[in-house]
C-alpha cells in the first residue's frame, strides 16, 4: 500500500517524503530505504513513541514541512486509489486557502463522518459524524494538501485528539 502512495507522489513530482511511523519503525525504515534510490526521493521517518492522533505526526515533522512555503500532501495510510495529485496541487494553488481535502461519495453515509458544503461551493461548512438522517453522501477521502502555515494551528495539547 505504501509503495503505491510513494509511486503516486513521485509521479506528481514530489521528491521529499515524510512518513509517520509508530509500530515497528525499524521494519519500515529498512524496507523503504531501497525505494529512496529506486525513485530518487528522500524519505524521512517521523517516529512516534506513542500514537499522537491525526495532527501529532504533522507537529513532529513541523521543521521539515515548514522548510519553505511549498504546500505538502498528507495521506492516510489506508488510502488506495489513482491519486489525482497534480490536479489537487493545481486546485490548491488556485484558491489560496490553507488546505484542500479530497472527498468521495458513498452509498451509505451514516457509517462515516460526512462533509457538508453549499452545493455551489467547494468550501467545507462542517463535518458531521455518522449522521442518522441524510445530510450529505460525501466523506473525507483521507487525502489532503496543506500550506505550511496551517502547522501554526496545531497546539501541544491538541496533538492526542
Amino acid at each position: 500500500m505504501i509503495l503505491h502512495q510513494i509511486e503516486g507522489l513521485v509521479k506528481a513530482g514530489v521528491t521529499d517524503i515524510v512518513l509517520a511511523v509508530n509500530y515497528r519503525p525499524e521494519v519500515m525504515v529498512s524496507l523503504l530505504q531501497k525505494y529512496e534510490k529506486l525513485y530518487n526521493v528522500t524519505i524521512t521517518f517521523s517516529v512516534e513513541t506513542e500514537p499522537l492522533g491525526t495532527a501529532g505526526p504533522l507537529a513532529l515533522a513541523r521543521e521539515i514541512l515548514q522548510k519553505d512555503d511549498s504546500p505538502f500532501f498528507v495521506l492516510n495510510s489506508d488510502v488506495i486509489c489513482d491519486y489525482p495529485f497534480e490536479q489537487m496541487r493545481d486546485f490548491h494553488n488556485s484558491h489560496g486557502n490553507e488546505g484542500t481535502i479530497i472527498v468521495t461519495k458513498v452509498e451509505e453515509p451514516s457509517k462515516y463522518g460526512v462533509v457538508v458544503n453549499h452545493p455551489s461551493s467547494t468550501k467545507i461548512d462542517r463535518f458531521v459524524e455518522k449522521p442518522q438522517e441524510f445530510i450529505s453522501n460525501k466523506i473525507n477521502a483521507g487525502i489532503y494538501m496543506f500550506s505550511p502555515n496551517i502547522l501554526n494551528r496545531i497546539e501541544g495539547e491538541c496533538i492526542n485528539q
